[in-house]
């Protein structure tokens, strides 16, 4: 009989998730080696048994060899203990007729398959108990047959033999198990490894598209800051040239020139962010860029002035251009969209923060939240977010606009 694999688990009882069917040649073997040993004896005339016991010794063997071919077709992982149990107890009745019908006396061997194919099915502990069990009848036999056995040294060297042979098949179970466990264990790495390697595969794969995803929302945000605003400034100085053509020559042909300016400043904001990404970006200085950015913006229609105050050292490059990037956000909004007339810029760099606040006297904001309101607001919010700041937007329809963008000192946020 073979039987799968059961990796022991403390107690001697096998788990039910090993799998397989070790050493599956054993009973095979031994049977051929009964067969063959019986069948010799018969023809040399060692032994003269009826005709009728051959056939019953060949029968029950070939019944064996049977149980054993619909037992691996019927449980090809892992027979069941009740049929297990059920085909121990059909072997041991076979295992007792092939040996009263065996001519040549080795059918005993057959029994040393109980402990071995028990230790697969039920563990350890039962396979010793059946090997001792075993040893029982073989020692109850020899004194019913043979009174006074035990000083015949045939007989004690037959108990020997056998008790060798119990000895053998239930290390050899033991031996089984251990390696089908290890290469159970083994499968179970090399599956636990492949499955990991795939969830990195696709976490990887996930990460690329989130990073793929903030690049992209970080090109349209400079995109939008950058050269949206640039075109805003050319429009309004265009269209303060237009305002200033007819009575003040000079200033209109000042706000063209401020045009072109602007217009060429795009451009350069264009070399800037490929500079940027090659890592050959030079010094930003929030004071400098905001005058400049006042003074273009400054107009006919509309004034605009500038207050800066504090030290801008100990703040990230990243902090100072998102609150200048709000600043190009909340000017654009107020000149172009709301038609302020007047909008003040401060700018304060202190120990702890830096506070931008941008306000406006033009018609205001609608209704409901202002993140809402274009494009241009919310990349304000994640620029300013990607800073550690926060952005606070307050506005009355027909009474101006208020934003205020406050950003860490480097200093503090390690705090």
């Amino acid at each position: 009989m073979t039987s799968s694999p059961t990796a022991l688990a403390p107690g001697g009882e096998p788990p039910s998730h090993v799998s397989g069917r070790p050493v599956p040649w054993v009973a095979p073997l031994l049977y051929a080696a009964v067969l063959a040993g019986g069948l010799y004896y018969d023809a040399v005339g060692a032994v003269s048994p009826p005709p009728s016991g051959v056939a019953v010794f060949v029968a029950g063997l070939a019944t064996l060899a049977g149980l054993d071919v619909l037992e691996r077709r019927r449980y090809r992982v892992r027979t069941p203990k009740g049929p297990a149990a059920a085909l121990a107890g059909a072997r041991l009745i076979l295992f007792v007729v092939v040996t009263a019908a065996d001519p040549a006396g080795l059918s005993r061997a057959l029994f040393v398959l109980l402990p071995f194919t028990a230790y697969f099915a039920f563990g350890r502990r039962v396979a010793v108990a059946l090997a001792a069990v075993c040893l029982g009848l073989l020692v109850a036999w020899f004194s019913i047959a043979a009174p006074g056995w035990y000083v015949n040294a045939a007989y004690v060297s037959d108990l020997l033999m056998f008790v060798l042979g119990l000895v053998l098949a239930v290390s050899m179970a033991a031996v089984a198990v251990g390696e089908q466990e290890s290469r159970t264990r083994l499968e179970h790495a090399l599956d636990e490894v492949e499955e990991s390697h795939t969830r990195l595969s696709r976490y990887a794969e996930r990460v690329a598209e989130l990073t793929a995803a903030e690049e992209r929302n970080r090109v349209a945000r400079e995109i939008h800051d950058s050269l949206g605003h640039h075109l805003t400034a050319a429009a309004v100085q265009m269209e303060k040239a237009e305002a200033f053509l007819d009575r003040d020559r000079p200033t209109a042909e000042r706000a063209l020139a401020d045009a072109r300016t602007s217009a060429a400043r795009a451009l350069e904001e264009v070399r800037h962010s490929v500079r940027a990404l090659r890592g050959e970006a030079g010094p930003f200085r929030l004071s400098e860029a905001l005058a400049e950015l006042v003074r273009r913006l400054d107009g006919a229609r509309s004034h605009v002035t500038l207050e800066t105050a504090g030290d801008e050292s100990g703040y990230d490059a990243a902090a100072l251009r998102a609150l200048y990037r709000a600043a190009q956000e909340a000017l654009t909004n107020a000149l172009r969209h709301a038609a302020a007339g007047r909008v003040t810029v401060s700018a304060t760099c202190g120990d702890v923060e830096a506070r931008l606040v941008v306000t406006d006297d033009g018609t205001g904001l609608p209704p409901g939240p202002w993140e809402e309101r274009g494009v241009g607001l919310r990349g304000m919010r994640e620029r300013v977010r990607l800073a550690g700041g926060a952005v606070a937007v307050t506005s009355e329809a027909g009474r101006g606009t208020t934003v205020t963008v406050t950003v860490p000192r480097r200093s503090a946020a390690g705090r």
